[in-house]
């Protein structure tokens, strides 16, 4: 009889035990998963992975021979990513839609060559500025003399990324623009002979234009704008903070400094 209920007993807390452990485990997952809720660094972790939204646009974000996104931006978020302690993924996005795709948790953050506007402001919980821009135009080589002010722009056609900052500039100055899918897409009607001229951050001007690239016979003419890249997280995001610490870090410790000079870009003061 003694054996049979110490037997029991034995039964009892073995079931005991294991109804513990499973709400033990229970309850760190619904921790877990409320710490995901609320904090855009737990979600992205328990993800394992930072989702950033691009667009094809040198020197920030292209492929390379083997297809992988290199540049600027992709190599400063592959660092930052490897920091976090998650892997990284780039996602190519329309940029007239980048809020959107924000809000709606389809990437975790836009770090594209993003200028720091007003209305990047209000969309965006924006981290502080890590790269110095110009809006500048770009014409056709052999017209670009002719060129030495915004009046002389008043008769020309433009083409614009939609939602850039080159189509502020472009509604700013009261040019004529049509908006296209991204600033590539902007020099291919350039060269084209579709428009005379297109608005585009300088950094890929510089880049894409001239003697030894595929648009040699377009330059960069006038700067229109001065601005700032920024990188735009969720509304109350604590991604913004944690990204703030990381440019702080890759400033101090030269990181930044070799991307740009590998890239050409000129880092923020």
């Amino acid at each position: 009889m003694k054996k049979i209920i110490a037997i029991l007993l034995a039964a009892v807390m073995l079931l005991s035990f294991a109804a513990c452990s499973a709400k033990k485990e229970d309850t760190t997952k619904a921790e877990e998963t409320t710490a995901a809720a609320e904090s855009d660094l737990a979600y992205i972790k328990q993800n394992g992975k930072l989702i950033v939204g691009i667009t094809d646009y040198a020197p920030m974000d292209y492929k390379d021979e083997k297809g992988a996104w290199t540049g600027f931006d992709a190599e400063f978020a592959t660092a930052v990513a490897k920091k976090l302690g998650v892997e990284v993924e780039f996602v190519e996005i329309d940029w007239d839609n980048k809020f959107l795709e924000l809000k709606t948790k389809s990437i975790d953050c836009v770090w594209n060559g993003m200028t720091i506007t007003d209305e990047v402001k209000n969309n965006t919980n924006c981290t502080k500025a890590y790269a110095k821009n110009e809006q500048v135009v770009v014409l056709a080589a052999d017209k670009a003399a002719a060129i030495k002010s915004v009046e002389d722009l008043k008769d020309l056609t433009f083409a614009v990324e939609k939602g850039s900052a080159g189509e502020s500039a472009a509604e700013e100055k009261g040019l004529k623009a049509t908006g296209v899918q991204n600033q590539t897409n902007a020099l291919l009607e350039v060269k084209s002979g579709s428009v005379d001229a297109c608005i585009i951050d300088s950094t890929m001007a510089d880049t894409m234009t001239g003697e030894g690239t595929s648009y040699a016979e377009l330059t960069k003419s006038i700067s229109l704008t001065k601005e700032e890249y920024g990188i735009g997280c969720r509304i109350g995001s604590d991604l913004t903070e944690q990204l703030n610490t990381y440019i702080d870090e890759m400033k101090a410790d030269g990181t930044l400094a070799k991307l740009a000079e590998k890239y050409g870009i000129a880092l923020a003061d």
